[in-house]
């Protein structure tokens, strides 16, 4: 049931981190990708890591903040393989930290833009294609942000809440031609995007002990679920975002 060969999937931002996570469990799990992000040569890499292991991928550099490159990015997938069954929407930017007050109008800009209105309009591309080919699977990264205020990554955690809504929205408009719409919503993962708050060791030390796990979260944590999502065994999950988090979410306050 969690087997996705024959699927196509395109994974924004998944040159490194999470998004590349997400590509290998799901190129391992028999579905053929499309690597994507910024800068062409790291897109590349991936891919070709995929295919030395066995799997198929192409590279498709996207600035998501462009709707051209993020309709040349779905019409790459059709060219190539002729369908396209999930789309991972990843790719995220976080340019400012600290209070709203003092945030500049192009921080905020930039962040709801790429955080929100690209994956807007990527989904918006690649539906018609996914129920042209009889149903397929929306899968958008998100963050516990959108469910907790901040006095340093307000906006940010705005952006996040938006996704959540966006879930919900496409799972009701897509339902009926058979795509399902679901988020993710990842705890603190150590990646390079996270890297300013996973070094700061009082910050980490308060986040392992205020998690069950007692640890912060790795790409693979949050690639398995992805494919879980667009597998077979979530045929009838739709409109959710999973928190995966290791728990710190539900933790009383101390």
């Amino acid at each position: 049931m969690f087997e996705l060969t024959g699927q196509v999937a395109v994974v924004t931002g998944s040159s490194r981190g999470i998004g590349r996570s997400i590509s290998e469990n799901m190129a391992r799990a028999g579905a053929r990708v499309v690597i994507s992000s910024r800068k062409a040569d790291a897109c590349e890499a991936v891919a070709e890591s995929i295919r030395s292991a066995g799997g198929e991928a192409i590279a498709v550099p996207c600035n998501i903040s462009d709707r051209e490159q993020l309709r040349n990015l779905v019409d790459q997938a059709m060219a190539k393989w002729g369908r396209l069954d999930t789309l991972v929407c990843n790719a995220a930017v976080n340019p400012y930290y600290g209070p709203m007050a003092s945030m500049p109008d192009d921080a905020y800009d930039k962040i709801m833009n790429s955080n929100v209105r690209s994956n807007f309009w990527l989904c918006n591309l690649a539906a018609p294609h996914m129920a042209q080919g009889g149903g397929g699977n929306i899968i958008v990264v998100s963050s516990i942000g959108g469910n907790q205020g901040s006095g340093t990554l307000a906006v940010y955690g705005m952006s996040k809440a938006a996704d959540f809504s966006l879930v919900k929205s496409l799972a009701i408009e897509l339902g009926p031609k058979g795509i399902r719409a679901n988020g993710i919503a990842p705890g603190l993962i150590k990646t390079d995007f996270s890297r300013a708050l996973w070094e700061n060791q009082k910050l980490l030390k308060n986040v392992e002990e205020g998690t069950p796990l007692r640890r912060i979260g790795v790409p693979d944590d949050i690639g398995g679920v992805a494919v879980f999502l667009a597998s077979r065994a979530a045929a009838y999950l739709t409109g959710q975002t999973l928190v995966v988090d290791g728990g710190i979410t539900i933790k009383e306050p101390a």
